[in-house]
C-alpha cells in the first residue's frame, strides 16, 4: 500500500500574551479567528485557531498562548518557516501593510518566486507568496479584503537534525512529489492547490528549543477516520512509533516523530470548526470539550482576557 496526504492540514506553534498573538494575526494579517478553545493536555491555556473564512484545512495555524513564558531556539526538529500564499497582484499590498503597522520585511526570490520574508511579535518566521492557485479567503477583516487576504499556507520549511532521513519520509511514507533543489532547500509538493507546498534545508540544523516563537508541530491531512487508521497502521509499518488515534474535538490525531526529530500530525479534515458553532460564529465564544465544561467559571477566571480588534 502507498498513501499521499494531500499537504498540510494545520501548524501549531508557541506564543507569547494572547492579545498580542490576537493583534497580530487577525489585526495585522486579517485572518479570521475560526475557533478559541483550551489546550486539552494544559485546559489553563487557550488554545486559539485562525484561518480563512471556513476554517478549512490548509489555512490553520493554531497558537498556545504562554505570557511571560521563556523564549524558544528555532533549530532542528522545527518548521522553520510557516509560508502563507496570497493571491496574485497582492504583493504590492502586502509591502503597504506591513510597513504601516511597522513589521521589518525582506524580500528574496526562492525557485522563482517572490517572498516576503517577517517575524511575528514572539518571533515565529513567516513568509507570504504570491500564487493563483486556492481559492480567495472571503473573510474581510481591518481592511484586508479577498482580493488581497492571505488563502491560506503556501507551505512550510522543515528543519531536521537527518535531513536525509527525513527527506525520504516525506517522499516514501507522505507521498509528496520531489520537484527540486535550490541551494540548500529541497521542494516538495502534494496534490492540494493549498498547503501543498513543502520544502526541507538539506544541510542538518542543530535541534531548536521549545519556547516562545517555535513550532510545536506540523499536521497533516487526512480526508476521513478511516483513511486516518490507514496512516496510522501505514506510518507504524515503515518504522515510526505512532500513537493512539486522540479526540480533539474538531478533528482526530494522531502522532509520530520522524528521525529529523519534526513532531508530525496527521489530522482528518472532518468534523471542522462549525460542529459546535455556526459558521457565522465561529471563534466568538469561549468553547470548552464537554471533559472541561463543568470547570468553565474556573477557567474563565485563569484564563487572560483579550479582544478582537481592528487596528486602524
Amino acid at each position: 500500500m502507498n498513501k499521499q496526504t494531500m499537504g498540510i492540514h494545520h501548524i501549531t506553534a508557541i506564543v507569547g500574551h494572547p492579545q498580542e498573538n490576537m493583534d497580530f494575526y487577525a489585526g495585522v494579517l486579517g485572518l479570521r479567528l475560526v475557533k478559541q478553545t483550551v489546550n486539552f493536555d494544559d485546559p489553563g491555556t487557550y488554545h486559539f485557531y485562525f484561518g480563512n473564512n471556513g476554517g478549512k484545512p490548509g489555512t490553520i495555524i493554531t497558537f498556545f498562548p504562554w505570557a511571560d513564558a521563556y523564549q524558544g531556539k528555532i533549530g532542528g526538529g522545527q518548521v522553520g518557516v510557516t509560508s502563507y500564499v496570497i493571491p496574485a497582484g497582492a504583493m504590492a499590498f502586502w509591502r503597504e501593510r506591513l510597513t504601516k503597522f511597522e513589521v521589518a520585511f525582506t524580500e528574496m526570490e526562492r525557485f522563482g518566486e517572490q517572498y516576503l520574508e517577517f517575524d511575528d511579535p514572539h518571533g515565529l518566521h513567516l513568509e507570504l507568496v504570491e500564487r493563483e492557485a486556492g481559492e480567495l479567503n472571503e473573510w474581510t477583516f481591518g481592511g484586508v479584503t479577498p482580493e488581497v487576504a492571505i488563502k491560506g499556507f503556501g507551505g512550510a520549511t522543515l528543519l531536521s537534525t537527518h535531513p536525509e532521513q527525513t527527506a525520504e519520509l516525506l517522499e516514501k511514507v507522505m507521498g509528496l512529489t520531489f520537484v527540486g533543489q535550490e541551494g540548500d532547500i529541497a521542494r516538495y509538493r502534494s496534490a492540494a492547490d493549498i498547503g501543498n507546498v513543502v520544502e526541507l534545508k538539506v544541510t542538518a540544523v542543530q535541534r531548536g528549543e521549545m519556547g516562545v516563537g517555535t513550532v510545536h508541530h506540523i499536521a497533516w491531512r487526512a480526508k476521513d477516520d478511516q483513511d486516518q487508521l490507514e496512516w496510522q497502521d501505514y506510518v507504524h509499518d515503515n518504522g515510526y512509533g505512532v500513537t493512539p488515534v486522540q479526540d480533539r474535538n474538531y478533528f482526530n490525531a494522531i502522532y509520530f516523530r520522524e528521525h529529523g526529530e519534526i513532531l508530525f500530525e496527521i489530522a482528518t479534515d472532518p468534523p471542522g470548526f462549525a460542529h459546535d458553532e455556526t459558521p457565522e460564529t465561529m471563534g466568538s465564544h469561549l468553547m470548552l470539550p464537554a471533559q472541561y465544561e463543568p470547570h468553565r467559571e474556573q477557567l474563565e477566571q485563569v484564563l487572560l482576557p483579550f479582544t478582537i480588534r481592528e487596528l486602524g
